[in-house]
Formats: structure tokens, C-alpha cells, sequence
């Protein structure tokens, strides 16, 4: 490969890889309001969080994910 055609493949991957880029995101009002909509977060019932975290944790054989310490077989 000479170095033409070096240049012009680097300057077409940099051209494809610039094109997709924008400096601002603007999100509407109508869409933030679904966003932050209560059925959106994925922490708004505790109960199932819980019960979700003891089988993944008894599954997984490890204890402590979520900023406590410790380990073992979830058993307890």
C-alpha cells in the first residue's frame, strides 16, 4: 500500500468517525417528563430490589455487591 492510498483511507475513517459527533444534546421538555417519570426507576419498589439482589447473590455465591462487606453462600 502506498502512501496515498494510506492518507486517503485515514482521512475517510476520520471523516466517518466525526460526522456522528454533535456538541450539544438537547432533550425536550416532554421528554425529560417521561425520563424522570416515577415507572422509570428501576429502585421504586425496595421489597423486589431486595428479593432480586438474594437470588442474585445466592445464585452468584457472593454477598456484598451493594456497599456491604462480607461473603459467602447466601444461605442466611
Amino acid at each position: 500500500m502506498n502512501h496515498l492510498n494510506t492518507m486517503k483511507l485515514l482521512l475517510t475513517l476520520l471523516t466517518l468517525f466525526s460526522i456522528g459527533c454533535s456538541p450539544k444534546v438537547t432533550v425536550s421538555p416532554m421528554d425529560r417528563a417521561f425520563h424522570f417519570d416515577y415507572l422509570m426507576k428501576s429502585d421504586r419498589d425496595t421489597l423486589a430490589v431486595k428479593m432480586f439482589d438474594h437470588a442474585y447473590f445466592s445464585r452468584e455465591a457472593s454477598r456484598g455487591g451493594r456497599g456491604v462487606g462480607g461473603g459467602g453462600c447466601g444461605c442466611n
